[in-house]
């Protein structure tokens, strides 16, 4: 019996669907592996509002797919970019092109935008799985955590931009400790040492002062704030870009966080930094600092921060991070005048250097000689390693880097005059 030629009809326009449905779903795992938080609910709302709304106008399929898949104001940036690269003339490619072609190129070819890198990396796994399916075989742990040993040992420098990628991912695994300093507020706590006069009186007016019951507090405690000041001349511009994203991890594990960049000039970057996107954080902050890779006016920089900013981020027990070689070619009293006022308006001064890691190093330029007697603490900040160390050493606890910047206090007080530059 012949079949309806509605049916005919019906039979592309199924397999169509199909099609599409199958590309909605590959771009739904696409986003998943650029880091997006699609579930496959949404998935299915996608593809029924793309077959309600229809795919005659590239911009009302654009925003369907960005209603039913985006639900944070932060995923714009990674959704867009995502939706450039996924959706670039498919159509062509599927008819015979190879997928090194293709006419997305046009848009690699344009001005990067914040997303653009988490993008093209999600689509070149997406690309591998298409293209061929790899064999099964058994992951030897032994050699995956050797392999990750020799990332963490890695120098930043040295790492290559895969290896960078996946050291910014190892960042968001950090933990910080759980420190906690005392404030001149006080909170209500039944097992305090102070009585709380004011709390005994507002009680005591429930039974019409008949009956006056002790109350207590106890201070208050808080997370104390972090104050990043972070060297990004020449010398230091492969650890900086490193540090960034470290610091950017820190303010998304809701740590207040202040940030600043120096070469030679000093630049807030502590709103660009709070962005939820790495991405669209880090571009930001580029944008804002006008002085990358450039000179070095360690002191200047600091001087303009004691001046501007200390009073406003240097208080409840603050620590400042120091990210800097120590290379100074400005006014050495100058540096040796601000390091001091620095040190006495924080409660700890720790120097990172990454010249640490590197063995038998030695503070012998004027500027680090000129720095070392008012830091509290001297830390390596090359690799992961180190990186974690630090957070195991935001603490009120002894730390070891105290000990190696007594160490070089001594030992320049012993030299003295004979480790000129």
């Amino acid at each position: 019996m012949p079949a309806a030629p509605d049916a005919d009809k019906r039979a592309p326009e199924r397999e169509e669907g199909a099609r599409l449905a199958d590309r909605i779903v590959g771009f739904a795992r696409m986003l998943r592996r650029a880091g997006l938080r699609v579930g496959p609910a949404a998935v299915m709302d996608a593809i029924q509002a793309v077959v309600t709304v229809g795919v005659e106008r590239r911009d009302d399929f654009y925003w369907t797919l960005h209603a039913t898949l985006i639900s944070r104001r932060e995923d714009h940036a990674l959704f867009d970019a995502a939706f450039r690269l996924y959706w670039a003339r498919r159509d062509e490619r599927d008819e015979g092109r190879t997928e090194d072609e293709g006419d997305e190129a046009e848009v690699l070819r344009e001005k990067k935008r914040a997303g653009d890198r988490r993008a093209e990396d999600a689509l070149d796994e997406e690309r591998r799985a298409i293209i061929k399916k790899r064999p099964e075989f058994e992951l030897d742990a032994r050699l995956s955590f050797t392999a990750m040993e020799v990332l963490r040992q890695k120098d930043f420098a040295q790492m290559s931009a895969e290896e960078v990628a996946e050291a910014r991912r190892a960042m968001r695994d950090l933990v910080l400790p759980f420190d906690r300093v005392a404030t001149r507020r006080f909170r209500p706590d039944p097992h305090g040492a102070r009585i709380d006069p004011h709390a005994m009186l507002r009680a005591s007016l429930r039974t019409g002062g008949d009956l006056i019951l002790p109350k207590f507090r106890s201070p208050r405690q808080i997370a104390p704030p972090l104050v990043a000041l972070v060297d990004i001349s020449g010398s230091m511009s492969q650890y900086s870009r490193v540090f960034l994203h470290f610091l950017h991890a820190l303010t998304e594990k809701r740590r207040r966080v202040f940030s600043f960049t120096f070469g030679t000039r000093l630049t807030n970057i502590t709103r660009p930094l709070s962005r939820r996107d790495p991405d669209e954080a880090l571009e930001e902050a580029s944008e804002a600092v006008r002085d990358w890779s450039g000179g070095t006016r360690i002191g200047t920089a600091l001087g303009d921060f004691n001046r501007l900013w200390s009073r406003r981020v240097l208080g409840q027990g603050a620590i400042v991070l120091l990210i800097t070689d120590g290379l100074e070619r400005d006014h050495i009293e100058v540096l040796s005048r601000e390091m001091e006022r620095l040190s006495k308006s924080c409660r700890r001064l720790i120097w990172l250097n990454p010249l640490l890691g590197f063995e038998g190093f030695e503070p012998r330029a004027r500027g680090m000689r000129a720095m070392l007697p008012h830091v509290d603490e001297l830390r390596p900040v090359h690799n992961l390693d180190a990186l974690g160390d630090l957070c195991a050493a935001l603490t009120d606890a002894p730390a070891q880097g105290g000990d190696l910047a007594r160490h070089f206090q001594r030992a320049h007080m012993k030299g003295g005059r004979n480790a000129n530059v």
